[in-house]
């Protein structure tokens, strides 16, 4: 059971993310034209906008959170006057909330996706199992809100936070910090860092393009002269 710890949560993160980032470059080297989120709006519009943004919304403001409130390190928070308590406390409201927001968002679009002929046959087995992937994950996230209820102290919180700390900077012992930790933690650890892997054989490789949009920001104009 200890190596398998190790491996699940000193080993593991690091393929996981050498699957998403390896696999993202090869597929957009060898298969570009499959680098979209296939849209199914011109098939049914119904559901699609409420579903969609609250979803993405959702998502997106978990997704940040989980990045600051796992790399940011207990001392900095505490210099800026937050305690570990309120910290997490902040950390509970925030995710029930936008928790809460992904879930409706991502049921509206299962329901879609499932009961609607038309977007059934389009949809592949991977569009259909990736949604329901990350409604597991997301679950176990809200679940695992009601487990940090019992224990207000951040503790638990302190020691995610170690242990993600030490996978991004490829320090040694970082699964010794989560050994005691409730199950539920670790299972949502665990689907989260399969759903890196699972990224790139997914329609979530366009999240990539969203960030790549960014650039037209700087990019310089494009001179357009007529033929004299």
């Amino acid at each position: 059971m200890s190596y398998l710890h190790n491996f699940a949560f000193g080993i593991y993160p690091y393929l996981a993310l050498a699957v998403f980032l390896l696999g993202s470059l090869i597929r957009f080297d060898r298969e570009q034209y499959t680098w979209k989120s296939d849209s199914s709006q011109l098939l049914r519009r119904g559901q699609l906008r409420l579903g969609s943004n609250l979803f993405h919304i959702g998502i997106l403001a978990l997704f940040a959170g989980h990045f600051v409130g796992l790399l940011t390190p207990k001392e900095l928070y505490h210099a800026l006057g937050l305690s570990t308590e309120a910290k997490q406390m902040v950390a509970i409201v925030a995710g029930g909330v936008f928790g809460g927001m992904c879930l409706v968002g991502l049921l509206l679009l299962v329901h879609r996706r499932l009961t609607e002929p038309r977007i059934r046959v389009t949809s592949t087995r991977m569009d259909i199992f990736i949604l329901l992937w990350i409604l597991a994950t997301l679950l176990l996230g809200l679940a695992s809100i009601v487990v940090s209820l019992g224990h207000r102290d951040g503790g638990v919180m302190v020691l995610l936070g170690q242990w993600a700390q030490h996978i991004v900077t490829f320090r040694a012992g970082a699964a010794d910090f989560i050994a005691d930790v409730h199950w539920i933690y670790k299972l949502h650890l665990m689907l989260g860092m399969t759903l890196f892997v699972l990224f790139p054989f997914s329609r979530l490789v366009h999240i990539w393009s969203g960030f790549g949009a960014v650039s037209y920001l700087t990019r310089a104009y494009q001179i357009v002269r007529t033929r004299g």
